[in-house]
This record gives structure tokens, sequence and C-alpha cells, in this order.
């Protein structure tokens, strides 16, 4: 094999699921290195290397192993086999190391000085006598300081980094794993890389497995058993289920961990026992709608069916059924339901509102232009007029500004009602309850089990609530299905509205929304209005079709700003029709690279300033939470941070941070959920047909305010339609409701 080295300058691709990567490199030519042949270089003196690497930045210096190859369309290229991360050892190599932003605090000028001032000694300074680099002008002690550290963390990284490498963990997460267990790090991955699992964001089991086996961790070890149990109910409710049927985690387990299936009822006891689950019996009849005959079959008994909840998911929907009990059992206080202005209101909307008044806990759901906001503006001023205390809130930001917009009244979101705070949790609870007559949940579609739990903790019996949502939407993306659980349940009243009022009828988006619940077709059009249709059989095509569409057709006719105005959709991530392959062709034509734009790639993705990004955690501390849409603002490449816009407040991240953003010119529906946009473009193929749900169609087009374009096949939209078989989720909520 030859042998090349040199310093990374740009990283053209980086597949971060089996780092693929092509990156151009600028060759050295010293110490003895053959000199490249001047035809495998471009015009700016630089080779193209590709393969299986780790995680490389700019800046970053590189000793590989491989050989030369003539691509027939890209031309020559190093196919590197073997990497090692070095430190280069000329001054141009040293300053083009230290100003690349490798070492936090050092930019491009300042590491002129410092080499200026130590020239091929610079690294033996900064490691040995760190004292001197306050010979160079302008470093203080201060900075000094900040250097020292950032050098040492570095150091640090880099022994983890020879450890991990090998097992497919990128720079990123390494630095992730330090900053989580500081010097102990190797210490703790070595001797139990399970743990990796438990507590760090972005390590998954199959991970923590490749490491723990290559430690020589033996298959049948109990440590392993119990994180593929978990891992493994995990996943259970990642799909949104509360808890999973005993023979169906115990079949997944098995087949995650490729063991003898005697071992797993050993690890489920193991498990109980540190109270990490909770097994329990639930009666056959609540396994009608909500579990298949094929998930259940063998493990019913006389007594029911075994299941397993992670521990706080059980005392989860236990605390929102007898919590909900107490509030229906509760005395409620009198409120005069006969004082709203009712001339303007329909006999459906005066009957939703008589209902909320009347009884402590009631649910209004109902489609788009079927008049819940009117609804909601009467009841609230019904409420104001007789000086009750009065809250809204929903469960994301974007729905409570909605909420607030809509009716005229404050709204905030669940955890900012409850006050919750990073260090202490939520400070409204059963002891400090909220002082309020009246609570209204908008967006309840998107209640998950545990905010539920948490939001029903801190309201004082006597007080109504009323939620409201539309049942016909996608459920939360979190673990239950509350809202559905609560109308099955018939424990509290319920109203449907279901008259479109005239002003929304002579919109499409909200007329077809209405056909396609109903299970008929959408009218499409290529005329006027505000919904339309652009013919595509396939991914290929509807990607083509979405990248015009939104970059010039939609500007150039209606005048909507591409970036801030139009919001791309897509059912699935795979596939040239998917977020994200449509995130990457957006980002180019929208907000290409330039020489003084700043850019870095971290966790897989290319993060330039100017991108638009969204949030993909709850991040209490910064006060994000999960579908927050914000723009790049700034990207520091001397103290590695990302800066980003959300709705005016600038919110800087760690670049060990930056796995909680991904790009977001296409979102998932999923992720849109609560949130309204300008324009909604939604790419729908046969190839989608996984995804291809009735509730699914719907949310997407309902996320639309003014203009709706789906761009796709009538079949894709037809079998969308037909479809549907609402995802059925486990969870025994409606059964505690009713017992």
């Amino acid at each position: 094999m030859e042998t090349l080295s040199g310093s990374v300058e740009r990283i053209t691709f980086y597949n971060p699921e089996n780092g693929y990567t092509v990156l151009r490199l600028k060759p050295d030519s010293h110490l003895g290195q053959r000199l490249v042949n001047k035809t495998a270089l471009n015009s700016a003196g630089l080779a193209t290397v590709v393969g299986n690497l780790p995680e490389v930045s700019p800046g970053e210096h590189l000793r590989l192993q491989g050989q030369w190859d003539n691509h027939p369309k890209h031309g020559p290229q190093f196919k590197a086999e073997v990497c090692e991360q070095t430190l280069p050892s000329t001054m141009a190599g040293i300053e083009g190391y230290l100003g690349s932003g490798m070492i936090k605090g050092i930019g491009p000028k300042l590491a002129e000085r410092i080499v200026a001032r130590f020239k091929e000694a610079t690294f033996d300074v900064i490691e040995k006598s760190p004292g001197r680099l306050l010979e160079v002008p302008g470093i203080g002690e201060d900075r000094t300081q900040h250097i020292i550290k950032a050098w040492e963390e570095q150091k640090q990284v880099k022994e983890i980094m020879v450890f991990l490498h090998g097992h497919g963990v990128s720079t990123n997460l390494a630095v992730k794993i330090y900053k989580t267990y500081g010097d102990s790090a190797l210490e703790i991955v070595q001797k139990n890389p399970y743990q990796l699992e438990r507590d760090i964001y972005g390590v998954g089991f199959k991970t923590a497995d490749k490491i723990a086996r290559a430690l020589g961790l033996p298959p049948d070890h109990p440590s392993r058993i119990e994180a593929g149990i978990v891992f493994a109910l995990n996943e259970t409710i990642n799909e949104g289920h509360v808890y999973a049927p005993k023979e169906l985690l115990a079949g997944r387990a098995i087949e995650l961990l490729n063991v003898a299936p005697e071992l797993i009822d050993p690890g489920l006891e193991r498990l109980v026992q540190d109270d990490r689950i909770r097994s329990e019996l639930l009666p056959l009849n609540n396994q009608n709608k909500k579990v298949s005959s094929q998930a259940i079959s063998e493990s019913q008994s006389a007594y029911g069916t075994p299941v397993i909840y992670l521990t706080p998911l059980y005392f989860g929907e236990q605390g929102v059924a007898e919590r909900i009990k107490a509030l229906i059992s509760t005395t409620s206080q009198a409120i005069n339901h006969a004082l709203f202005p009712s001339e303007s209101l329909s006999e459906e909307q005066q009957a939703a509102i008589k209902m909320a008044l009347t009884h402590p806990v009631s649910i209004l759901t109902g489609g788009p232009g079927t008049g819940k906001t009117t609804c909601l503006k009467a009841l609230i001023q019904t409420l104001e007029a007789q000086h009750k205390k009065v809250a809204l809130a929903s469960p994301t930001g974007r729905a409570a500004k909605r909420l607030s917009e809509a009716t005229g009244h404050p709204a905030s979101t669940i955890h900012r009602l409850l006050e919750y705070s990073p260090l202490d949790g939520f400070q409204r609870n059963t002891e400090n309850p909220l002082d309020l007559d009246f609570l209204i949940v908008d967006e309840a579609s998107m209640l998950e089990l545990l905010l539920t739990n948490h939001l029903l903790k801190a309201v004082q019996p006597g007080t109504h609530v009323l939620f409201v949502g539309d049942v016909d939407q996608l459920p939360s993306v979190g673990a239950g299905d509350v809202l559905r659980d609560l109308i099955d349940s018939k424990v509290a009243p319920f109203t449907r509205l279901t008259t479109i009022f005239r002003q929304a009828a002579d919109s499409k988006i909200i007329t077809n929304a209405h056909l396609i619940n109903q299970g008929k077709f959408p009218v499409l059009s290529k005329g006027e209005g505000d919904f339309f249709f652009f013919p595509a059989e396939d991914a290929d095509e509807a990607g083509n079709w979405v990248i015009q569409v939104v970059t010039e057709r939609i500007p150039q006719k209606f005048g909507f700003d591409p970036m801030r105005d139009i919001q791309v959709l897509s059912p699935i991530y795979r596939g040239a029709a998917g977020v994200s392959a449509l995130n990457d062709r957006l980002q180019e034509k929208l907000n290409p690279y330039t020489a003084n734009k700043p850019e870095r790639r971290l966790y897989g993705t290319l993060f330039r300033a100017g991108d638009k990004v969204m949030q993909t955690q709850n991040n209490y501390d910064k006060d994000v939470y999960n579908g927050d849409i914000g723009f790049v603002h700034a990207i520091d490449l001397v103290e590695q941070t990302l800066s980003v816009d959300f709705d005016g407040r600038l919110v800087a991240f760690d670049w060990s941070e930056a796995d909680q953003l991904v790009l977001a010119y296409v979102v998932s529906v999923h992720k849109a959920q609560g949130s309204e946009f300008p324009v909604i473009v939604l790419p729908i193929v046969t190839q989608h047909y996984m995804m291809l749900q009735r509730n699914l169609l719907y949310t997407a087009i309902t996320r639309a305010r003014k203009l709706c374009v789906l761009v796709g096949s009538r079949r894709a939209i037809g079998m969308a339609v037909k479809n549907n078989k609402v995802a059925q989720r486990f969870t025994a909520l409606e059964w505690r409701l009713g017992r």
C-alpha cells in the first residue's frame, strides 16, 4: 500500500452510517514522502480521498494508507484503507491545524502569531510549557488558561478516539462521552460499555454492543442481556406504545441478542429487582383493539396477558387514570353556562361550550374550519366575564403561539405552565398546584402519556379541564394515545364539531382535508385556488418536482419566501423523495456554499450559516423544544459553537450538542404536528407505501394555511385515503379509566 499524509481541506461527503467519506486533502511534501503525481491533484493542489474513515474535520492532519485509483467519472482518487489522525510537523501544517478550529479558542490569526513565535516547537510548548504562550502578543492569562484547558480536553478525547474509532464511534460522540464522564471516560467505557446507552443521547445498543464484544464480553453476559431487553422495550416505546406484551418483547430481544430464549426471563427478573421495569397482567378484554392476536397468542392465560412497562410509564399511566377519575368525581365550581354570546354560535358550538362549563373534564374535537377557535373565544369570554382564572396551554411552543394569536388570550407550553426547571423538574405539582378555575389544553392529539401525568399532577380537584384537539390527526410522537383513549373510555363528555363554516368552505385545503377524512378522493387541479397537484410517477421525478416547485414556481407565482414560508413535508426519511435526500438538495439550492459562509460537518450533517434547522429533543436548559424551527445565525469555528435564531432568540450550541439539530428544509409529517405553515409541499408516491395512511395525509394537508401542493401519483393518494387502519398502540389507559 502507498502512504499519503496531509491536512483535510474540505469534506465533500460523509455517510454517518458506515463512515464512507469523500474529502479533499492538501498533501505534505516533506519527510521523504513520495511526491504525489501532479496529475492526481486538482487545480488547487488538492487530492481526492475516498474510503470508510472516522468522522474527521477540516484542519485535521491524516496519515493514510491505500492505493491510487483512476475513477472513470471523477478522475484520480486515493482509496484509503487505513487512517491515522496525527499532528502535522511543518510550520504551515501546524498553523493550519491550530487555525482550523481544532483547538477551541485559537483562530487563524492567533495561530499565525503562535507559530511565528515557536515555529516547529509549537506543539511541544503547548504540551510541556504552556505558560510560555504569554510570550505571544495579544495572549493574556485568561486566554492562556482557555487554550491549556482546550488542549487537554482535545488530548483526552484523542485517547478515547484511539480506542473508539475501531468501533464506529464518531469524533463528536467521543467528545460527548468525555464531557459526560471526564477523565474516567475510558475506564467506564471499558468496564461497562452498555452504560453509554443509558447515559448518552446518540449511543445506541448496537454501538455499545460492538465495543463490548471487542472487549471480550461474552454474548450471554447479564449486562448484555439486560441492555438488550431494555433496548428492545425502548424500540417498542419509540413506536408510540406504552408497554410491550411479554411474548413480543422476548421475541425482539432474542432476535437482537441472538441468545437462548431461557436467558430472557432471568434478565427480566433482574430488571424488575432494579425497578427499571414493571410486569403486569392485563385482562384479556383490554386486548380487543390494542394488541393484535399474533402478538399475544400463547402468552394469554386465564388471568390475562403478561406485559412489560418501563417503570416511569407504568406509574405515568396509573397516574393519568387516577387523576382523571379524581377530577371527574369532584364537585366542580359553579360556572354560569347561560352567559356566553350564543347569537354568533351554531347549536353544535353552543352545546360544546355548555358541556365544558358544566363538566369538570370534557373533550372538544373537530376538523379544520369547524369553529373550534370560535368556541374557545366564546368560552374564554364567558369565563373572564365571571372573573374566573383561565390558562391555555399546548404541548409545543409553535402550537402555543398559534393558540395565543387565534384566541387573543395568552397561551404557553405545558412545560412553561408547570414552571419546569432543568435542575428541579416541574415546580407545579401535587404539592404546589396551579391556581386555576379552568384549564384549556389545545392540540391534545399530541399529548404523550408522561407529560399528561405531570400536567394532571398540578391540577387541583374542582378545576375544569377541557381537552381540545383533532382526534383524526396522527397521535403523539411520544408514548401513548391519550386523547383517543379518553374519548374511547367514555368517562368524560365529548363533542365533535362537524359543520364547515361558509368562509372555510371556500378553501380547497379545508374541503379536501374533510373529503380525505371521510375516505373520499380529494379534488385535484392545476388551476386557481389554494390546493395544487403535480403528477409524478416515481420518487426521482417527485423529488425533481419538489425542488422546482419550492425554489422557482411557488416564489414566482405567489411571492412566498422559499426559506421562511414554504415547508416541505415527507412521509419517509429515505429515498429520492424522502427527508434526507431532499434536505441535501434544497440546502444546495437555497443556501449554497460560498467562501465567506462558514460551515461545519457535525454528526454527519453539514451545517452552514443561514441553514434552516429543527430542534429534535426537548432542551430545558436552552428553552428550546422538539419541533422548534430556527435558522443558523452564525458558526464560530474558533469557539466551536453554532448559534441558532429561534423566532428572534439566539441559542448557542457547542459542537458536541449539534446532534440535537437537523436540517429542516424538509421535515417528516410527524415532526410537523402542532405547527402551521403558509405553504406545504408534500411528495407522495407509491414507494412511500409503508407510511401511506389516511391520518398522515390528513395531518400533512391541515398544516397548510394558505397553499398546499401535492407532488406524486394519484394511486399513492388513493392508497393513503383508503388506508384508515390507525396503527393501534399498546396502552391500557382506556381500561384503567373504566375500572
